[in-house]
């Protein structure tokens, strides 16, 4: 399940100040090894009293249902993967030192405000709060304007914040999703609304 992190490059400037590509490395495959556990002893709790749950999708009982069985294999996988691609954008040669301390503690908050994010998704979604819960997706699509939602710690953090409640299966496709539609808006909209905005701005002035 940790394939995709078995090959790296390790930096031979060490500094016992920063974290470097090798301690990252071996923090994220103890990460993703307790991660499997976690889900591995949920999924058999679940089994032992009254059966691990389901989800259709879209909650549409029309549409296929999905155990939670699968988080299992899918969630460990993903982790390594996405904290692979986190590993290898933060620890790019091109950085110097700062930056890379700099996107490092980025990452960090990342993470975790992905986690909060998806937990309160959850939450709201558990307590019939459904309006609440779509306000809270568009609200974070207009944070995308300005932050990069698209990158691998944020679908991580977003994926496990949502786990509890839905399985592993539809957090991950929901999350793709909201990753592709981030990746859009940050690339492609961002720039024009940002350049109108300054435009505006900048008639505005020339009118006073």
């Amino acid at each position: 399940m940790l394939q995709a992190m078995s090959k790296y490059d390790i930096n031979p400037n060490y500094n016992p100040g920063v974290m470097n590509e090798n301690m990252f490395y071996s923090r994220a495959l103890y990460f993703t090894t307790i991660l499997a556990i976690a889900i591995w002893a949920l999924l058999a709790w679940q089994h032992f009293h009254g059966g691990v749950p389901g989800h259709h999708l879209l909650a549409d009982e029309k549409l296929p249902k999905i155990s939670n069985w699968w988080g299992a294999l899918l969630l460990p996988l993903l982790s390594s993967l996405l904290l692979y691609r986190t590993r290898k954008r933060i620890f790019r040669q091109s950085h110097s030192e700062q930056e890379t301390v700099k996107i490092l503690r980025d990452s960090l908050f990342n993470f975790l405000g992905s986690i909060i994010f998806g937990t309160l998704i959850s939450i709201c979604f558990t307590l019939n709060y459904h309006d609440f819960t779509g306000y809270m997706v568009l609200g974070l699509l207009a944070f995308a304007l300005f932050f990069r939602i698209y990158q691998a710690e944020c679908l991580l953090g977003f994926v496990i914040g949502m786990t509890l409640t839905f399985g592993a299966v539809i957090p991950t496709g929901f999350g793709i999703m909201m990753a592709f539609l981030g990746l859009l808006i940050y690339i492609a909209i961002r720039p024009v609304v940002f350049y109108a905005g300054t435009k505006v701005a900048s008639l505005t002035l020339r009118g006073k």
